[in-house]
């Protein structure tokens, strides 16, 4: 699909008291005014059964059986004693990954369905996979190569383990990718799902090692300082709570990658793949990394892990600030065709400037104008993020019903949110007056039976009266 320029926008519509212009259609084929805001609707009306809502808690039904039977298994396996106290001590870092992970999101936030669906993806489903593949794999080992106890654990730990849970805490970012494409369109938004399922994986899995090894110090009497327990936390909790998300982000920024290419691309195919193998090397690396002396492991430790860790970090602030810079520097045609102020662009392209301008619109309209805030924000970068993808050659099929969908939310949000953007965009910002209520929402969708262009914005498009 060819990039829609600027001439290709719908006009913005005339608000009263306004210098902005409407651009006229052709006369040939005028458009037809858009339904009323409760009417809108942008996908067809599908039977009950097939709705999203019913979808949706079927998915999440799966999960969470998956999750009972996973913690009854490991309950079982360790006892209950061990199971509480594992849950106990496993549970501490969660909050701190996944504050981090939404703090990285923060910038064009995914849907919540996805946040949730990924963590109980790794912390259900994934882990109950892995446990019994881990299991007939390491059994298939001793079987082929009639290896003892100690190297059927070594080659498992090596080979096994990071292919199994790979591949299941893979899963959760390959389903996204094929059911929920249009939500992926960063890097950001691959290293924090993936992030999170793998927190959702270490999470369960610490339970069970940290259970298994508080029941080994309650049968042995072990001291709490020297015990198993305390070796257990520290290295699984304290010392590398970033592991599993730093090894399945790699194959959470090949789906990125594949995602924002175009359709054609090589990278579409082999991204994913590559990513995926990346993840697997750096588990299995870890992996074996343990049956080393400690000195080996903490070379390991320091000469390798570190490093990918903070490489890893610097790209996620690094694809965070490119965000930015998306709606910065692809917001403008928008203002251009008299969509948004000139300053906008300038205020969404700030953390702070949005903060403050929810400070403002929260004390002139309360929690709805800060919310009011909030959700254009997020889908004036959404659209920022659709024309970049269009201007790149990648813009996906139904773009110009995804555009009049985002210019729509824009517009109902617009009163209560413009003003205190505009405001925020300054250095000592100054509060204009209101804008008033608009009598209809925008013409939508642009004729596609009329040429382009609609012709250029009237005097003063843009501007903020």
């Amino acid at each position: 699909m060819g990039s829609p320029g600027a001439a290709g926008l719908p006009a913005a519509p005339v608000r009263p008291g306004s210098d902005v212009t409407p651009v006229s259609a052709p006369a040939s084929a005028a458009p037809a005014p858009a339904p009323a805001p409760e009417d809108w609707q942008y996908a067809p009306r599908r039977p009950f059964w097939e709705s999203r809502a019913v979808r949706t808690g079927a998915l999440f039904t799966a999960l969470a059986v998956c999750g009972v039977i996973i913690l009854a298994v490991v309950r079982q396996h360790i006892g209950t004693e061990s199971f509480l106290v594992g849950l106990a001590l496993a549970i501490l870092p969660v909050p701190l990954l996944l504050w981090a992970f939404l703090w990285l999101d923060h910038v064009a936030p995914s849907p919540w369905q996805n946040v949730v669906f990924a963590f109980s993806w790794g912390a259900c489903a994934a882990t109950l996979v892995a446990l019994f593949a881990n299991e007939y794999g390491a059994k298939l080992l001793a079987t082929t190569f009639s290896a003892s106890q100690t190297q059927t654990d070594r080659w498992g730990a090596t080979f096994v383990a990071p292919l199994v849970e790979e591949t299941a805490k893979g899963a959760a970012l390959l389903l996204l990718f094929a059911f929920r494409r249009r939500h992926i369109e960063s890097i950001v938004d691959g290293i924090v799902l993936a992030g999170l399922a793998a927190t959702g994986f270490a999470f369960t899995e610490n339970i069970l090692y940290i259970g298994s090894a508080f029941g080994e110090d309650k049968a042995l009497g072990s001291s709490v300082l020297g015990s198993a327990t305390a070796a257990t936390f520290f290295v699984r909790v304290l010392m590398t709570p970033f592991a599993h998300p730093l090894f399945t982000s790699m194959t959470g920024i090949g789906f990125a990658i594949a995602a924002t290419s175009r359709p054609r691309s090589v990278w579409r195919r082999l991204a994913p793949l590559c990513g995926w193998l990346v993840a697997m090397c750096l588990h299995g690396l870890w992996n074996s990394s343990s049956q080393l002396s400690p000195i080996g492991f903490l070379t390991v430790y320091v000469a390798v892990m570190l490093p990918v860790f903070g490489l890893v970090v610097w790209l996620a602030f690094w694809a965070r600030a490119r965000e930015l810079r998306t709606v910065r520097s692809h917001l403008p045609v928008y203002a251009a065709a008299g969509w948004l102020t000139l300053p906008e662009p300038v205020a969404l392209a700030s953390m702070k400037s949005r903060s403050r301008a929810r400070d403002i619109a929260r004390r002139h309209h309360g929690e709805a104008g800060a919310r009011a805030v909030r959700d254009y924000a997020v889908f004036a970068t959404h659209l920022a993020f659709l024309r970049a993808a269009a201007t790149r050659g990648a813009a996906p099929a139904d773009f110009t019903a995804r555009e009049a969908e985002l210019l729509h939310h824009l517009w109902h949000r617009r009163p209560l949110a413009q003003p205190a953007l505009t405001s925020a965009a300054h250095p000592f910002p100054l509060w204009p007056p209101p804008l008033p209520t608009p009598r209809r929402p925008p013409m939508w969708p642009p004729p596609q039976s009329s040429p382009p262009p609609w012709g250029p914005p009237g005097p003063g498009a843009g501007k903020h009266p």
